[in-house]
């Protein structure tokens, strides 16, 4: 074996990396469903409404929605599709590049996943109204098992941002508010791949976490009436993960390891840095008639800031990092919806919108599969009372068949090369209650 190709083998020995079942919801891996309200018209407008304060997640200056105390409590459930199809691997070239034995299709990789919001709010005075919230930003959750032909490159996946916020809203006139917010991060991670080769493999499994801050701020403005204009802009987070990395199944492979007078894989600390990325909604919304709203939303998310992954080993064995780039581009989501006022006590909404993926075609991966999206959604609220309100919308998301082809990449050499299709969807159903004080 020469030099360089033991370095790749033991590259490859230590390539417990992120697992991959993007979420089937939004583009990259964040939720978007923040408000059964919002969901039901496809975020249409969410950040010039006056509807309710559940659209204080994308503009915290529509807290001044509430005129007296409210509590608004959301939940969506995500069922994603998600089928992978013509799989085919193949060991890195420095442990021989044959084909990998496994599964070659795989239609069970995605979890159903539950997605709460929290919003509470307090007028302070007739102007300002203080606010507290509690929602997952991003998050994805799967599964591709030990099977697969692709478990070199990834096994089991699971991250979750949850962010509470602390805000406050002003009405500086009748057509202008604003509004700020602070907010406290906690994220995990669980990233878990096969290590090894054929014949001589393990599993790694990778827990990490750390807290980090972010903010916001927001305005909302009404230059006439019936037109209303707002803006809202959440900040990137920081986080320095910390972690650990625990390795199964690995005696025999430690034992090639040794015959190469090459380190052994051992649990040991892990740490990456990571900024999740930021998110500016453009919104505006136009009374067309005194039942009927139209709305349109632009969201920009810099996922550029996402650069990839570089897990660091702190074994004294000094372990390979492992690298993966994501190689994401900042993106638009551009959405319009309707909403009409069928009668004093139910509204009904519908919408549509275009998602388009960060993810390029030269770093798409088993770990980012993903596509442009479509949505269609349709929802409704019914008020039993004047401080009581109950809501209820669903979307389908349509996303763009892609490919995996990577056997080409340099940071691939110790993984080996993969290819597979992927066909995928989602259907959400959102529901909430809005309750005054």
């Amino acid at each position: 074996m020469t030099t360089s190709s033991k370095f790749l083998f033991r590259a490859s020995l230590v390539a417990a990396s992120v697992a991959a079942a993007s979420s089937a919801y939004s583009a990259g891996f964040a939720l978007n469903d923040h408000s059964a309200t919002a969901s039901g018209k496809a975020l249409g407008g969410v950040a010039a409404s006056n509807a309710d304060i559940s659209a204080s997640f994308w503009n915290p200056a529509l807290f001044v929605n509430a005129k007296e105390t409210t509590v608004f409590v959301s939940g969506a459930y995500v069922m994603p599709s998600m089928d992978v199809t013509n799989i085919s691997a193949n060991n890195s070239a420095a442990a021989g590049g044959s084909a990998i034995a496994g599964s070659t299709t795989n239609s069970d990789s995605v979890d159903n996943t539950f997605v709460p919001s929290f919003y509470f709010a307090k007028p302070l005075s007739d102007k300002t109204v203080a606010g507290i919230s509690l929602n997952v930003p991003f998050g994805l959750s799967g599964d591709y098992g030990d099977d697969w032909a692709g478990r070199f490159h990834a096994t089991e996946t699971s991250l979750q941002d949850i962010a509470l916020s602390f805000s406050l809203a002003h009405r500086m006139n009748d057509w202008a508010s604003v509004g700020a917010s602070v907010q406290v991060h906690k994220a995990e991670v669980v990233l878990g791949s096969a290590v090894g080769f054929v014949g001589r493999e393990g599993d790694g499994r990778i827990e990490a976490d750390d807290t980090g801050y972010g903010y916001s701020f927001g305005v909302a403005l009404e230059p006439q009436k019936g037109t209303r204009l707002g803006l809202g802009y959440r900040s990137e987070v920081d986080f320095d993960f910390k972690g650990d990395v625990k390795y199964t199944n690995v005696t025999g492979l430690n034992a090639v390891l040794t015959s190469l007078s090459q380190p052994n894989l051992i649990n040991t600390a892990v740490s990456d840095s990571i900024t999740l990325p930021s998110v500016l909604t453009l919104s505006m919304e136009q009374d067309l008639t005194q039942k009927l709203i139209l709305g349109f939303s632009a969201i920009r998310t810099g996922w550029g800031a996402l650069d990839g992954l570089n897990i660091d080993f702190e074994s004294p064995s000094t372990q390979a990092n492992s690298v993966l780039t994501f190689g994401f581009e900042d993106q638009w989501m551009y959405s319009a919806g309707l909403t009409y006022a069928y009668s004093d006590k139910l509204t009904l909404r519908t919408g549509v919108a275009m998602d388009n993926s960060p993810v390029t075609d030269k770093y798409r991966s088993a770990r980012t599969p993903d596509g442009d999206r479509k949505w269609i959604s349709v929802g409704g609220t019914y008020d039993f009372n004047d401080m009581t309100s109950a809501t209820l919308a669903f979307t389908h998301v349509m996303i763009d068949d892609v490919s995996v082809n990577r056997t080409n990449l340099t940071e691939d050499a110790a993984r080996g090369k993969i290819k597979a299709d992927y066909e995928s969807s989602a259907n959400v159903i959102s529901v909430a209650m809005n309750m005054a004080f």
